[in-house]
């Protein structure tokens, strides 16, 4: 089980900007699997060094990346992501700057997983015993605003009770992407008296 580290909530504007940004997130995507430095990056991206460079500098300003000195030699700068329970104001607080970057997050992440559904129904057949990994649910439950508050925390709960650091990850694991996504309807309106439905 990995440590789990306090919520922070992040409300600076420039800082949701900078995670909205294309290629910005895509290095952060990259780092997740294990330093990298900017050559390594730029290769793997199809940008520049001196791209990646930037990109990098503005991650590590706020925060969501660090320098890994154990493995920079000379001006060879590796990064690492920081890890963190990173969450972001509800909509009742949020300015309308914070609102479009948002929901252009939101966008993205799921884009992203709606790419990586159709490469794993494109051919499941080639993960072999790991499309058995493959789950689905779907469900409708009612619940007070406190109470879908309660949901969320106990699911981030059961994602650090499952996460482990990768010294202590066994060699048969692999990476599986778990998202949660919940949409309350709008308030049901009650028909008039005497109107047809």
């Amino acid at each position: 089980m990995a440590d789990r580290p306090p919520a922070q909530e992040i409300s600076d504007v420039a800082a949701l900007r900078l995670l909205v940004h294309p290629l910005r997130h895509k290095i952060e995507k990259c780092l997740r699997d294990g330093p990298m430095n900017s050559a390594t990056l730029a290769r793997a991206l199809g940008e520049s060094t001196g791209s990646t460079s930037y990109h990098l500098r503005q991650l590590a300003k706020h925060g969501f990346i660090e320098e890994v000195p154990e493995l920079s030699k000379g001006r060879e700068r590796w990064w690492r992501v920081v890890p963190g329970d990173r969450r972001f104001p509800p909509y009742s607080r949020q300015t309308p700057e914070m609102r479009v970057a948002l929901s252009e997050m939101a966008r993205q992440n799921i884009a992203e997983f709606v790419e990586l559904f159709s490469r794993f129904a494109d051919d499941p057949e080639a993960l072999g015993e790991w499309a058995d990994a493959f789950l689905f649910s779907r469900a409708t439950i009612r619940l007070t605003l406190d109470e879908v508050k309660e949901f969320f925390e106990e699911y981030i709960a059961l994602v650090y009770r499952f996460s482990r650091p990768a010294e202590e990850t066994p060699p048969s694991a692999r990476p599986v992407h778990f998202r949660l996504l919940g949409i309350p309807e709008a308030a049901a309106t009650e028909p008039e008296a005497g109107s047809a439905e």
